[in-house]
């Protein structure tokens, strides 16, 4: 779980620099990918940290992973990688919405 922590405390640092450049140093589209890759990958480095305290592996490798996937496919578009990038951007989503559908079934099931 140690791995996973470190990633998702890298992955909230990173977040927080694609947000800022995509704020103060980018313009036009480039600069919304930026910005939403920051703000997805944020929230789901925080949800990892959280999933690692709770014991819930699965979920926490599914928020890192998965937002490290979407925002890595929006942050190499915004550095002017192909644009076809952007069809692997929903494996991402995907990936995260699966890890709070599995924090959810977890959590009911151990009534808490």
């Amino acid at each position: 779980m140690r791995i996973a922590m470190v990633l998702a405390a890298l992955s909230g640092a990173l977040a927080v620099a694609a947000g800022a450049f995509g704020a103060h140093g980018a313009s036009g589209e480039a600069a919304e990918w930026l910005k939403t890759g920051g703000h997805y990958q944020l929230v789901h480095a925080v949800a990892a940290l959280v999933a690692v305290r709770m014991q819930a592996k699965g979920p926490a490798w599914l928020f890192v992973a998965g937002a490290m996937l979407f925002a890595g496919t929006l942050y190499l578009m915004a550095l002017g990688l192909p644009r076809w990038l952007g069809a692997v951007t929903p494996l991402g989503g995907t990936a995260m919405i699966a890890g709070w559908l599995w924090l959810a079934v977890r959590a009911a099931r151990s009534g808490e």
